[in-house]
Formats: structure tokens, sequence, C-alpha cells
């Protein structure tokens, strides 16, 4: 504390007393230092109101990295600081007035304990040797009277029963201190105001008060970052400062507390000012701002009536009598997964009289509305989800996430013996599109292919994890396309449609290169339908916007752009497909025999370390068969490839058609090889522990027999003696 009083004490000491010199009123002084404080700090001041704007101005941003990286918080993070570095923002700039307002406190006060020190400049020993007399004066010690020694010298001279004690002292030194006038109308600034006593210096602690009042009530309306926060924030905030001005203004000196209501008052001075200089309303874009508030409150009440959805079901879920009928149980990630079990589960409802237990993340998931009596179902959100999962005491779990056990979803705490099988929402390479060791904890999967059997026991190899049960079930999502195509309407379309539709990941068509696909296409005989992939729109709200503002003058029959993925028609009728590593394009061309054109980005890799088994992931080696790969560079030459394919599209109808009779397995028929084997296991599970029931039976008849006889043994025994 002595060297923050040396260090920032002596320079305001100097400040303060050429304060004093000026006027020769000490609550005046008082006033001055305060302004000028304030005109040091006012650059800082400036800072912090650009720095404000900034963080205004970005907040629809913000919003838009929330909703990209909604299931990863520290990618999140790293996108926030990388927009905090891009616009110069510094997230510390807010707390710089405050972190230079405490030294100036602790400063201040020390000038207010200090004045023969800092107002008069008496030599330190002379100064020691008045504090000396004033002690033995007071009756008291120089460590008694600590920080208040000096104060007490000044108090005790301008006494005229204790000023000739005095007298061995050099006259000017004496007449400097008694010249020194510590009050301010009528209020001993040196003096510390208490609570219990209604005097004059009451008064400051209230007024300190009052001004922190007032300035709260002007800064929640004109302050850039106030006027954002929400009405219980703002009054928070007002409360609090009122409280902890008029606290503070309590424990220290009358002149600190003077310092403290005086400070107030020119805040409010420099925001008017601030805000003349730079007007947040030149630099924010308040209307997109309302409209992003709007969308947050109205997800905030859609938020809450989720959470009294998510307690209510998870109590049903968890009641006590759940485990007893509870033998099936399906996880769904969100509403466009039911898609991945739509086969299994209507032949599972066909081919048994089996309740199935159907739990989601979704609150809007379809399923609800369903009105099938055998399926229950239930919204869990993800805070609850992961109690939910670990207590689990179904006989199978079935579902199409990965890394089980390896993030939120673990097994159950409750069973060792449930099993889990893993339904691939997919047709894809699983080493290629999948974390390492993302489905070691499955004790089985329901294969695709004999390409990705393959890869799951190359896998369990390289990693040397446990055997899990491949069945060999096929892909229900092209079945029920190859099905819905078939039932469609194939009338020829007066102009070829080409559909854009690529993935979310990094440097996606949508990022990379639309502009020159819709210029080498648009008007050029062809109809246009861009299809952004689900998970963009989710995550690259703003983007989306931009988007369709670029393009909303091109808008006709010619052109469109689908936000809305409620239909698969623009799928099943599109002459060609334009994708880059989007798993769309083997559900396009398996359901329609049409060719894709692929744009080589960036490739889609999950699993870094694909290659350590010697299997070439289907994505790459399929690109090939079912169409033609161009690079990003090639685009300017769209038109032209775009009608080469077009007229080979008979040509490519064979290949496609060989290619997914080769690949899938039970194409057609997956939904109720996936049953039959579920419906086979829950047989087995049923009769062994209707045998285990039995058996201890049996055991608990014998032990009661064997405690019989020999109790009648006994009897028999005593009789005989």
């Amino acid at each position: 504390m002595e060297i923050i009083n040396t260090i920032i004490g002596v320079p305001l000491g100097y400040l303060m007393r050429l304060c004093w010199l000026l006027v020769r009123d000490y609550g005046v002084a008082i006033m001055i230092f305060t302004l000028l404080t304030k005109v040091i700090m006012f650059p800082i001041s400036l800072l912090v109101q650009k720095n404000s704007i900034k963080m205004v101005k970005m907040k629809p941003q913000l919003e838009a990295l929330r909703y990209q990286y909604i299931d990863d918080k520290d990618a999140y993070f790293d996108a926030q600081n990388a927009l905090y570095k891009k616009e110069k923002y510094s997230p510390m700039a807010g707390i710089w007035p405050l972190l230079l307002q405490l030294p100036i406190i602790l400063g201040l006060i020390d000038v207010v304990y200090k004045p023969l020190k800092h107002l008069l400049h008496i030599p330190a020993d002379t100064v020691a040797a008045l504090v000396e007399r004033a002690a033995e004066l007071s009756g008291t010690t120089v460590e008694a009277l600590g920080s208040t020694a000096q104060l007490k010298v000044v108090e005790l001279l301008s006494d005229p029963a204790f000023a000739g004690s005095f007298s061995s002292f050099d006259s000017g030194v004496i007449n400097a201190v008694q010249g020194l006038r510590m009050d301010f109308l009528g209020i001993n600034l040196a003096a510390v105001p208490n609570v219990a006593r209604l005097d004059l210096l009451f008064l400051v602690p209230v007024l300190a008060g009052l001004t922190a009042l007032l300035l709260c009530w002007i800064q929640n309306r004109i302050n850039v970052l106030q006027i954002e926060q929400s009405k219980l924030s703002r009054w928070g905030m007002t409360i609090f400062m009122i409280a902890f001005s008029t606290y503070f203004a309590f424990i220290v000196p009358a002149g600190v507390g003077l310092y403290w209501a005086w400070g107030n008052l020119f805040a409010i001075a420099v925001m008017y000012l601030v805000n003349l200089i730079y007007d947040p309303k030149k630099y924010i874009d308040y209307k997109a701002l309302e409209e992003m508030k709007r969308e947050v409150a109205a997800e905030r009440v859609v938020r809450r009536l989720n959470r009294k959805l998510a307690r209510k079901d998870y109590r049903r879920f968890c009641r006590s009598d759940n485990p007893e009928h509870m033998k099936l149980m399906f996880y769904s990630e969100g509403s466009g997964y039911y898609k991945y079990f739509q086969n299994i589960i209507e032949a599972i409802l066909r081919g048994s009289r089996l309740t199935i237990h159907y739990v989601t993340s979704d609150p809007n998931d379809a399923i609800f509305s369903m009105n099938e009596p055998r399926i229950i179902p239930y919204y869990v959100d993800e805070t609850r989800l992961i109690s939910l999962m670990m207590k689990v005491e179904a006989d199978i779990v079935v579902m199409t996430t990965p890394d089980l056990e390896k993030y939120h979803i673990k097994r159950s705490k409750v069973r060792k013996d449930v099993e889990y099988i893993y339904v691939d929402h997919g047709c894809t390479s699983l080493n290629l599109t999948y974390r390492t060791g993302a489905l070691d904890y499955f004790d089985t999967i329901f294969a695709v292919s004999p390409a990705q059997a393959e890869e799951v026991r190359a896998l369990e190899e390289l990693r040397g994890t446990k055997k899990k049960k491949i069945v060999e079930c096929g892909y229900g999502l092209i079945d029920n396309m190859i099905a819905a195509y078939e039932a469609s309407d194939k009338t020829p379309n007066e102009k070829p449609t080409i559909l854009i539709a690529p993935s979310w990941q990094y440097d996606n068509l949508m990022d990379s290169c639309l502009d020159g696909l819709v210029e080498g296409l648009y008007g050029k005989g062809f109809r246009i339908v861009i299809r952004p992939h689900p998970q963009y729109v989710r995550r690259f709200p703003v983007r989306i916007k931009e988007i369709l503002g670029k393009y909303e003058d091109r808008f006709s029959e010619d052109f469109a752009i689908e936000t809305d993925f409620s239909s698969n028609v623009t799928v099943y009728t599109a002459d060609l497909l334009i994708t880059d590593w989007s798993a769309i394009a083997f559900e396009f061309s398996f359901a329609t025999d049409k060719p894709t054109l692929f744009i080589n980005t960036q490739m889609k890799v999950v699993n870094k370390a694909y290659k350590k088994i010697r299997i070439k992931p289907f994505d790459i080696t399929a690109r090939s068969r079912i169409g033609l790969a161009i690079e990003k560079e090639d685009v300017g030459r769209i038109d032209a490839v775009v009608r080469d394919l077009l007229s080979r599209q008979e040509e490519y109808k064979g290949e496609i058609s060989s290619l997914k009779r080769e690949y899938f397995y039970n194409l057609g028929s997956s939904g109720e090889v996936g049953a039959q084997y579920i419906i086979d296991r829950l047989t087995k599970k049923k009769k062994k522990k209707k045998a285990a029931v039995a058996a201890a039976a049996s055991e608990e008849g014998e032990r009661k027999t064997d405690a019989v006889c020999s109790s009648a043994g006994s009897a028999d025994g005593n009789a005989s003696r």
C-alpha cells in the first residue's frame, strides 16, 4: 500500500496542491481535481466508446456464430476471438476506466489523510515531529493515530487550546497548517461520516448516492452498451451503484465522498460528449439489431416452454414402472433423423407386439404427431440427456449418434447388458466421415454395405477393440427414395433443372464458388435451384440472408433458393445435381439413376487418420462412377460440363444402377432385416430372462425343501432320543 501511495499519491498530491493553490478552498479544489482527472482520462473514455460501439455492432454476428457453432463451444470461442481480432475489439477496454479509477481513489485517500505532506509540502522530519506532539497531546501513540495522524495535527493546531503547545516549531510551518481549512460549506472534509449520526457529514454519502442514481438513470438512456441491456440488468446495476456509492462514502473521509459525487456528475457530461463525437447511430445498424433482439426474445420464450416439456418427459421416462416394460428404445438427435429409423420401426410394428420408446432431442420432432399407440415419444433437452442415457434400462438402444461413451452420451450405468445398435445416417465411409473410435463402444452395427462392414472389421483390428456384431442391413433412406422416385411424376422438364446442393463444412460451394456457378448457368436455358444444407441454414443465418438478398432480383420460375427441406420433390425432378462432398450425391444418383457433377472443394475429412486402414473410402471411389468431378478453377466452363453430362444421362443410368445393386445390402428390404434382428434379439433376451427366473425359483424351491427335510430330520432325532 505504501508503494501505491508513493507512486500514485505523490503525483496526485501535486495535482491536488495545484488545485488548492488556485482557489484556496478545499471543497472547490476537490471539484477542480475531479474535473482534471476526467480530462486526463477522456481519451480512454473515447476509446471505450469506440469499443462499445464495436461490441453492439457485432451482436448480430455473434448471435450468428452462436448458431453456427451451436454444438461446439470451443469452435465458437475461437470464431468469437477471430471476430474480435478482425473488428479490433478489446473485451478488456470496458474495465480500463474502473482499473484507473481505483488507484486514483487510493491516491486521493492518501492525499486527504496526509495534507501536511501533499498540500503544504512540509518536510518529512517536521511532519514526524508534529505527529509525535499531536499523539502526546492526545494521550495516545503515533501508531494508534494511524492514517489520521496528520489530520490530528491540523485539528489540534486549529484549536486555540492546543495551538500554543506547538510553539517550539517553526512559525511558518504553524501558520501554514493553521491556514489550511479542510471544510466545505460547513462540512469537515477530513472527517469520516457516521451512519448513526445525522449531521452535515451525513449529506456527503446521500449526495454520492443521489448522483449515482442520476448517472445510472442517464446512462440507461444514452450509453451505447447500457441501452442494449435488459431492464432487469439496467436497474440491477443502478441499485448496486447507488448502494455501493452510498456505502463507500460512509467509510472514507468526506473529501473522497465529495470527489465521488463530483465524479458521477462529470461522468454524465463525458457520456454526452463522447456520444457527440462518436454517435452510435452512425456506426450501428439498429434495424438489424432490433430484428435480432426479437428473434432472441422469441427463442427465449420457446426455450422456456421446451424446458418445461423436457422436465415433464424426463420424469415420465424415469418413473419407477418404466423399466418393467421398456425393452426397446430409439434415440434421435432431431426430427430429421426419423427417416433413418422409419423402415425398421414400421417393420417392427408390423411384425411384433413390441412397444417402442422414442427419445428425441427435438421438441418439434414429427414423432409427436404420429399418433401411433405403440410408439411412446419423449422430448429430453441436452441438459437432461446425459443423466437420462446413464439411467437407461432397456434391453436394446438404437441410435444414429456416433461417439457413444466418448462425449456427452454414455452407456447405461444401471445395466451393463444393454445392447447398443448403431444405424448409419449416411451411406458412405464410416472411416472417413466419423471421428477416430466413433463406433468403438457400440455392440452392433447395422451396416449399409459390404464396404462398411469391411471398414468396421479393419478398424477393430487397428484399434484393438472388441469385435462387434455386424448386421447386413442396408440403407432404408435409399430404399424409400427409390420407391418415392418410382412413384413420382416423370414428365420431362421444359428446361433442364440443375440442383445445386452442397455440404455445410468449410470450403463448401455456398462460400467458395456459388457466384461462379450462378453466373455460368443463369440465362443459359436451365432452371436453377439452390438448396443449401439444412445445417448451413441453421448455422449461418447471416450468410443465408446475404445470399437471398444478393439474388432476390433473379427469383423466378428459372431461379430459386430453397430453405424448406420438408419435401424431396426438387431432388426427384432435377436432371442434374451439382455438389461438393455432400452425401446428397448418392441419395440423388441412387434414387434417380441420374449423374452428379462434383466440384472438388476441400475434401470433407473428419477422421484425419483415415488412411491407416488400406481401404479407399467409397466417398472417393464412387465419384467417377456416378458422375464427374472438376476443380473449382474449372467452374468458368460449367455450362459446357453440364451440357455434356446431360447428354450422357443414359450412359450413366446403367453404371449407377449397377453400382447401387453391388454396393447396398438388401436393397429394398433393409427395414425388414433390421427389424427381424431386433425382434429375434429381444425374444432371445426374454427367453433367457424367463429361464433365469425359472432357475432361480427352482433353486429357491430346492432350498426350502432341503430346509423342511432338515427340520423334519431334527424332529425325528429328538423323538428317538
